[in-house]
């Protein structure tokens, strides 16, 4: 961000802040609402903008249906859809690459509405989402990745989250709590390694669910979506399906902007008291 935006930002304050105008510079964006996917959602389209083509590959389609497609059931409104047709097998997939990868100084975000319903504690179903160094989808079974969040229903009644980084870590947080409603995933990266993720309500995002600073295994070119879970009775289920709205790569302001928007803040209080 420029000095120049950065007094802006400084002497507008938090509302820039809110309005977008100082959050960033946006990198990549594609949205379910795009036209291009106005007529159904397919491997190879590309919307938007900073972001490669999607992929369906890794998709077991055991047995054949519906495993990838759009709806506007869910709370996000129109959103791509990945849908199981078993709940014993199959794999719904798809991912796309981020132009350049994600770096340092960026942050990805996804808003999506996970799946609510448990296969039961001896099934190896569930979803999850994969931020790997590839160019394409992991196949069923493959969970290498820089970075993955996955609920895996065997032995986990409550749906936990649990994240893989260079470590294993269990966390509290329910999919059935953050499934109720769409769910905003941040992915910042501090470094070429360091990150932290925020998970958060849609409708609260200053509320968040989940907070959690961690080491990436590797670096971060590609997102990956798969649902294994329960079976879907269509693309209308939100209960068993996972929707995703959106997507988006911005720029983190930088420290001295955000010291700038703590003076400017200061200076219009102190303004407004001497009035």
């Amino acid at each position: 961000m420029s000095t120049s935006a950065a007094v802006a930002c400084a002497v507008s304050g938090v509302t820039a802040i809110m309005t977008g105008v100082c959050s960033g510079q946006t990198l990549a964006l594609d949205s379910a609402t795009d036209p291009t996917y106005s007529g159904g959602w397919s491997a190879g389209q590309n919307g938007g903008s900073g972001f490669g083509a999607w992929s369906f590959n890794g998709t077991d389609p055991t047995p054949p249906g519906t495993y990838q497609g759009m709806s506007s059931s869910s709370s996000l409104g129109t959103a791509w859809t990945l849908s199981a047709q078993s709940s014993s097998t199959g794999l719904a997939n798809a991912g796309r690459s981020i132009t350049g990868g994600l770096q340092a100084g960026q942050m990805f975000q996804t808003v999506i509405q996970n799946p609510v319903n448990n296969a039961g504690i001896y099934t190896y179903r569930g979803f999850d989402i994969l931020f790997t160094s590839g160019s394409d989808n992991n196949a069923g079974g493959d969970n290498t990745a820089a970075l993955r969040l996955s609920v895996f229903d065997y032995f986990n009644p409550a749906m936990n989250w649990h994240i893989d980084d260079t470590g294993s870590h269990a966390t509290s947080l329910s999919a059935i709590t953050t499934g109720a409603s769409g769910m905003i995933l941040d992915l910042t990266l501090n470094s070429s390694t360091a990150y932290t993720l925020t998970l958060a309500p849609e409708s609260n995002p200053t509320s968040p669910y989940l907070t959690f600073s961690g080491t990436l295994a590797s670096s971060i070119d590609y997102v990956d979506f798969r649902d294994y879970n329960t079976v879907s009775s269509g693309l209308s289920d939100t209960a068993d399906n996972l929707s995703i709205g959106s997507m988006e790569v911005q720029t983190v302001p930088e420290p001295t902007t955000l010291s700038l928007l703590g003076m400017g803040s200061l200076g219009l209080m102190l303004f407004r008291r001497r009035k």
